[in-house]
């Protein structure tokens, strides 16, 4: 019996079949021979991984020559090895090391592969012991000599985090541990190989991303939206295989099971939603982002068509990807009440032949199964069945519950759920002086004055900064410091918290992009790193960074120093995915919104700046692996929540506001408020809990890892109090000021200016953008 029945899938592209199919099957076929994959008879019964009759039900290759539909002949031969490799590989490390649980053997083992994909090719490589090092060996040589070491270094990194990280997927079973949903997600790219695939795509379509928008957001955007796709729709393929037959707990069903108390039947349902929200995400961002980035960098002509062969192929791959799975023995293709399979036609139900994918989409949408089934109290389920909004069908229509935000509606008072928060916090004893020096510093920088040439135009008052209380905020995050520096950290908390009502004032009600990338283009002017001399500032929030960079990064390394302007850049510039979402009324994907959030609320910088004055003399490199990232993003996300939650008023209805989690799972569930509410918190409670994991279990096998001795390790645990006091200070903060409560929030309309329109206080100032124009 299947667990569930497969839902409607979008998918908005055809699949294509390379005509070189059958030569690419005898190619693997004999390739796999050749590396020990398969091998004769005695020695799959004594191997037990595969045998010849696995690898031909699997088809590997019709997995590629629909995922690669215009590769010529060798390069099918080619990527089709790679794919035998790395499904092979999955298997020998499950057959291996995960069913057996050694975690020293698989470490020893991983540790192994990276010698056989060297950077330099004229490197040496030790001699293969088994089939995967001798496949890898074979197919590194064959693959690099035609590629660009950028590309390399990049296919290296994600082969890497495929075969390195499947040790957490291992070390969850061990323990019994199901991730959260946004562990998952995150991790499920490393391990689950579609970053691997893009950079095959490159290689396949022979067009590299060019180096100078690599690393750029609507780059990175694509790999991740084509990476969840293609994991989130292996999980609803492979649960029966991984889950139930293979006690794998990496699985989003199976998570969304867990973390939200549903039935598998509505976490398939659920899985197949973010699936589609996932493609979705992925086409405004090859529509509304692709050009634009490509204009910002200046790329000519070449440049801009290995771009868009890039994309095609990262959509080939999508619905290639889909017909395979209804194809293939390897998963569960079968829809619970459908028709028995054709199984000389490769199991496929339904239409068969070139494309079918297409003809199996309908308009019918399909209804949520009864919340009531997952057993649990309607106070922590959320009612999916009964939502605000009706279910939108499967041919993409689920985009538009995402585009009809309407700014300004009457939400009312969320009632607040209770927090899970372990961690405490005290306020430093200079709080009231430094209260008293931060306004000053505020009035200075000119924060509490008249905009300039905009008679009458405020961001703050006298009342909103007391209202704010940003020092308060400070003495609870930073309780041990001194005066001085916790007027710095007050400094940058009063800069962003200023600069984040700012920004939406000027150039969210004007929707003038233009002006708001001038702007955010001008203050990296502002953050000089060899003591290049700054313009003369036109706004406080350029007058207020020029200060607190001088005394900040001043004392800094330069490398420090770069990385600390990054954390303050990122967080700027995060500013534009905001209005670009302001301008399309669109309200963001789940993944999308969680991952940018971290950036619009200032989390590298808080983060940078506490780590460079705590840990100094540590290397960087721990702060890169993959324990540390976890820690510092679970962190961060607990902040982020805390501050959505609070503010769900304050944003949707009085500031017209669409970037709120609250706000963001109401639309993906489909459940009103205070139902999104609670699924928040326990987001919220879930990433406490892993950074509590984390810290525990992974924490000392690093410290090791980098034989940290014990002043080092004195500099992390103080990094990591840092951490818990933000969250517990971030926390109490809010509870405390009046800024986000509703009688303060009312009477910010207390001159009855119709909500919407741009009179009243400090709207004048949206005339402040025409400062910015001409100017560079």
């Amino acid at each position: 019996m299947q667990p569930f029945e497969l839902p409607a899938f979008y998918m908005p592209y055809p699949a294509r079949l390379n005509p070189h199919l059958e030569g690419a099957r005898a190619h693997s076929k004999a390739w796999a021979r050749d590396m020990g994959i398969i091998g004769s008879p005695e020695q799959a019964e004594r191997d037990a991984i595969w045998d010849e009759h696995d690898l031909d039900s699997h088809d590997y290759a019709l997995l590629c020559a629909y995922t690669h539909p215009d590769a010529p002949a060798p390069e099918l031969d080619l990527i089709t090895d790679w794919y035998v490799w790395v499904f092979f590989f999955d298997d020998h490390f499950l057959e291996i090391y995960k069913r057996t649980k050694d975690m020293a053997g698989a470490r020893a083992y991983l540790a192994r592969l990276h010698d056989f994909m060297p950077i330099d090719t004229s490197a040496p490589m030790p001699a293969p012991t088994n089939p995967v090092e001798r496949g890898l060996a074979d197919l590194w040589t064959r693959t690099v000599p035609t590629t660009s070491i950028e590309w390399r270094v990049r296919f290296v990194e994600s082969t890497k985090n495929l075969t390195d990280e499947s040790l957490w997927e291992l070390d969850n079973i061990q323990r019994s541990r199901i991730a959260n949903p946004i562990e998952y997600i995150e991790m499920r790219r490393k391990v689950g190989g579609a970053p691997w695939s893009a950079n095959l795509i490159e290689h396949a379509v022979g067009s590299e991303v060019p180096p100078a928008i690599a690393a750029t957001r609507p780059m990175h955007v694509l790999r991740d939206t084509f990476a969840d796709g293609v994991h989130l729709r292996n999980d609803l393929f492979s649960y029966q295989r991984e889950v139930q037959a293979e006690g794998e707990n990496a699985n989003c069903v199976l998570v969304f099971e867990r973390f939200l108390g549903v039935d598998t039947q509505q976490a398939a349902n659920l899985t197949n939603d973010l699936l589609t929200s996932r493609l979705q995400q992925f086409e405004n961002t090859a529509l509304t982002e692709v050009s634009a980035v490509c204009d910002d960098h200046h790329l000519g002509p070449v440049e801009r068509a290995h771009v868009f062969n890039y994309v095609k192929g990262l959509q080939d791959w999508q619905s290639g990807g889909h017909e395979w799975h209804m194809r293939s023995s390897r998963y569960m293709n079968g829809a619970g009440d459908a028709e028995p399979e054709d199984k000389s036609r490769g199991g496929l139900p339904g239409p068969t032949g070139l494309g079918v994918s297409a003809a199996r989409l309908t308009l019918a949408p399909r209804p949520r199964p009864d919340s009531s089934a997952s057993g649990l109290p309607q106070s922590t389920a959320p009612d999916l069945s009964a939502g605000k909004l009706p279910r939108a069908g499967n041919l993409g229509l689920q985009r538009i519950k995402y585009l009809t935000f309407v700014p300004f509606a009457p939400v009312g008072h969320l009632q607040l759920p209770r927090f899970y928060m372990p961690f405490t916090s005290h306020c430093n004893p200079h709080l009231e002086a430094g209260r008293r020096n931060n306004k000053k510093w505020a009035r200075q920088m000119g924060m509490l004055d008249e905009l300039p040439g905009v008679p009458g135009g405020y961001v703050w008052d006298d009342h909103k900064f007391d209202a704010a209380d940003v020092a308060l905020c400070g003495a609870l995050i930073n309780p041990h410091a001194a005066l001085a520096d916790l007027d710095v950290t007050n400094g940058w908390l009063v800069w962003g918290t200023y600069a984040d009502d700012y920004f939406p004032m000027i150039y969210g009600r004007t929707r003038d992009m233009a002006g708001a990338k001038i702007f955010n283009a001008r203050l990296s002017l502002f953050m000089p790193l060899d003591g290049e001399p700054v313009p003369p500032p036109l706004t406080p929030i350029e007058r207020g960074l020029a200060d607190l960079w001088s005394r900040t990064a001043g004392p800094l390394m330069p490398s420090s120093r770069r990385l600390f302007r990054k954390g303050v850049e990122v967080m700027t510039e995060s500013w534009l995915w905001e209005l670009a979402n302001q301008m399309q009324h669109r309200i963001p994907d789940p993944v999308d919104y969680v991952e940018m959030r971290r950036k619009t609320f200032g989390s590298d910088l808080t983060s940078n700046l506490f780590r460079l004055t705590t840990c100094d003399g540590i290397p960087l490199e721990i702060f890169q692996t993959r324990t540390f990232s976890e820690i510092d993003r679970s962190a961060q996300d607990v902040a982020c929540f805390t501050n959505d939650l609070f503010s769900y008023q304050k944003e949707i209805e009085f500031e017209g506001e669409l970037h709120n989690c609250v706000l963001v799972v109401e639309r993906f569930l489909e459940c009103a408020a205070p139902e999104a509410a609670l699924v928040v918190r326990d987001l919220m409670t879930a990433r406490v809990e892993q950074f509590q994991h984390l810290i525990a279990n992974e924490l000392p096998g690093v410290l090791d890892q980098f034989a940290l001795d014990r002043p080092a390790r004195k500099k992390v645990a103080t990094y990591i109090k840092g951490l818990e006091l933000w969250m517990a200070g971030i926390l109490v903060w809010h509870r405390s000021v009046d800024r986000y409560k509703e009688f303060e929030l009312r009477n910010t309309r207390k001159l009855g200016h119709k909500p919407g329109s741009l009179t009243g206080l400090g709207t004048s100032a949206a005339r402040i953008a025409s400062l910015y124009r001409g100017k560079s």
